[in-house]
């Protein structure tokens, strides 16, 4: 996942999102993906170059227009690397079921009417 670090750092700017937001919709010029913004079009070109290093779109020549579009790779890598977390999460909740279903009906009364009395006791946060 070469481009994963590079990725995650495009995706922490909003405009960007909104691009490729966009771009989700199908292909869009520099121009046409600069209306919304009230940025300049050499701005929005900083921000593709920035998506397009990080492997996100990818732009095509079409005679004198250079249509962005998503590029699947890299979405496929970020979600391959969601997906195993994902996938520990799952283990994590399904350990925690097997120890909650292990714990006997008593065990589990005792233990909620404990919590529920120490967030009784606690005091509230004042400023």
């Amino acid at each position: 996942m070469p481009h994963l670090d590079a990725a995650f750092t495009a995706l922490a700017d909003p405009t960007r999102r909104a691009i490729l937001a966009r771009l989700a919709l199908g292909e869009a010029t520099v121009m046409e993906l600069a209306e919304p913004f009230d940025i300049t079009q050499p701005a929005v070109s900083r921000h593709l170059k920035i998506l397009e290093g990080a492997g996100l779109i990818a732009r095509r020549i079409d005679g004198t227009r250079r249509p962005c579009r998503l590029a699947p790779a890299a979405i496929g890598e970020i979600d391959q690397w969601l997906d195993k977390l994902r996938q520990a999460l799952s283990k994590n909740y399904d350990r925690l079921d097997d120890v909650l279903a292990g714990m006997s009906p008593r065990k589990r009364k005792v233990k909620n009417e404990q919590a529920e009395s120490h967030s009784r006791r606690r005091p509230a946060h004042r400023r």
